[in-house]
C-alpha cells in the first residue's frame, strides 16, 4: 500500500463522527453542530443524522437525541423526562435558569475552547469570560428558551415575532406539501446562516462592545477627577455603547454611590449629558434634570438655568445638551445639588 493511500485510509479512520437526528432540523442541534465543528477535534467530523440507537452508538459525540445526557461519554440531549438542566445548576456561579436545549449544553461545555479559538485569548482570560457570558445572554439563551418552548414573559404578546435566528432556521426545512421532504439540503443551509450569524455577533462583541467595557471602566475611575461628588463620568468619545457595562462595572468595583450622569460630545462637537436609568429595561431615571428645564431650549433655556451655551433639555428629562463640556458638566451639579436639598427635585 503506498505511503499516500495510508495517510488516507489513517484519516479516515480517525475521522469524527457528530451524531444528530434526521427529519425536521431545529436551532439549536444547527447551532450546536456548528459550534463543534470550528473546534480542531471536530473541524472535519462527519454528521451523521439518525434515530437508530446502533448508529448513534457509534458516534464520537451526540446531541440532540438519544434520550441521554452524559458530558463524560459526550451525550448532549435534553427531552428525556428527567432532564431540567440550566446553566446555573451546571455552573452554580452564572445567573441563568433557563432550561438548556443542545445549543446551551453545547456552547456550555465547548463554548470557551470555542471562543479562544476564534478570538485568539487564553481560556482564563478575563475578556474571554466576560465575551462568553454575552454570547450566551445575548444569542444562545434565546435558542434554549425557543426550544423548549419557554415564553419570554408571563401572559400573552402583544405581538408575535416571526424573524428570530429559531424560526429562520425552521423555514429552511420543506414545507409539509412539499414534492421532497429531504431535510438534508436544508440543514447545510441552515448550519450556514446560523454560523455566519454566530461570527457576526461575536466580531461586534469582541471588537465593539468589548472595547467599550474598557472606555466606561477608565471613566468610573476618574470620576471623581470629573466631578468631586464622583456621580458623574465622562467619556471623550460619543457613541459608547455604556449603560451595561456602567451597571456591571459599578458592582464589580464596588462604587458606593450610584452614577447619576454620563457626560459625551455628539457627532456636532456639542456636548450630552444624559441620565443614568435606573435600570437597563426601564425608562425611569435615577436622577432626571430639573423639571422646570423640560421641553425649553437654547436661550431661553440658558437664562432659566442661569447656565451658559445651554441647546435643550428633552421632555422627558432623561437627556440635555450643551455647546460645552463645562456646560453640560454644570448641568449635571446643578440637578445634583438640587437633589440634595430636595430629594423628590428632578426625579422621576
Amino acid at each position: 500500500m503506498s505511503s499516500e493511500a495510508k495517510r488516507l485510509r489513517t484519516a479516515a479512520m480517525s475521522a469524527k463522527t457528530i451524531g444528530t437526528h434526521n427529519g425536521t432540523f431545529h436551532c439549536d442541534e444547527v447551532l450546536a453542530c456548528f459550534i463543534l465543528r470550528q473546534l480542531p477535534e471536530y473541524q472535519d467530523a462527519k454528521i451523521i443524522r439518525t434515530r437508530d440507537p446502533a448508529e448513534l452508538a457509534k458516534c464520537d459525540i451526540v446531541v440532540d437525541v438519544g434520550g441521554e445526557f452524559d458530558p463524560k461519554r459526550h451525550r448532549y440531549d435534553h427531552h428525556q423526562r428527567s432532564f431540567g438542566e440550566n446553566f446555573q445548576s451546571l455552573c452554580a456561579e452564572k445567573p441563568w435558569v433557563t432550561k438548556l436545549s443542545s445549543a446551551g449544553l453545547i456552547y456550555l461545555h465547548f463554548g470557551r475552547q470555542l471562543l479562544a479559538q476564534l478570538t485568539k485569548l487564553g481560556e482564563g482570560d478575563k475578556q474571554l469570560e466576560v465575551l462568553f457570558d454575552k454570547l450566551y445572554e445575548n444569542f444562545v439563551e434565546e435558542v434554549d428558551g425557543v426550544d423548549n418552548g419557554i415564553s419570554q414573559c408571563d401572559g400573552e404578546a402583544r405581538y408575535a415575532v416571526c424573524s428570530t435566528l429559531s424560526a429562520r432556521v425552521g423555514y429552511l426545512n420543506p414545507c409539509w406539501n412539499s414534492q421532497s421532504q429531504d431535510t438534508e439540503e436544508g440543514f447545510k443551509k441552515a448550519m450556514v446562516l446560523v454560523g455566519e450569524e454566530f461570527l457576526d455577533r461575536l466580531h461586534y462583541y469582541q471588537n465593539a462592545w468589548l472595547p467599550a467595557r474598557v472606555v466606561v471602566e477608565e471613566a468610573l475611575k476618574g470620576r471623581h477627577q470629573a466631578d468631586p461628588s464622583g456621580e458623574v463620568v465622562v467619556f471623550s468619545q460619543g457613541g459608547c455603547p455604556w449603560k451595561e457595562h456602567l451597571f456591571a462595572l459599578e458592582k464589580e468595583l464596588k462604587v458606593d454611590t450610584p452614577i447619576k450622569f454620563v457626560l459625551y460630545p455628539d457627532q456636532n462637537g456639542q456636548w450630552r449629558v444624559q441620565c443614568v436609568p435606573a435600570g437597563l429595561n426601564t425608562f425611569q431615571n435615577r436622577l432626571s434634570l430639573l423639571e422646570e428645564w423640560r421641553g425649553v431650549r437654547d436661550e431661553a433655556l440658558s437664562k432659566l438655568s442661569g447656565i451658559n451655551g445651554c441647546i435643550f433639555v428633552h421632555a422627558g428629562g432623561f437627556i440635555g445638551g450643551n455647546k460645552t463640556q463645562e456646560g453640560a458638566l454644570e448641568m449635571a451639579r446643578r440637578t445634583l445639588q438640587a437633589s440634595a436639598l430636595s430629594p423628590a427635585n428632578g426625579s422621576t
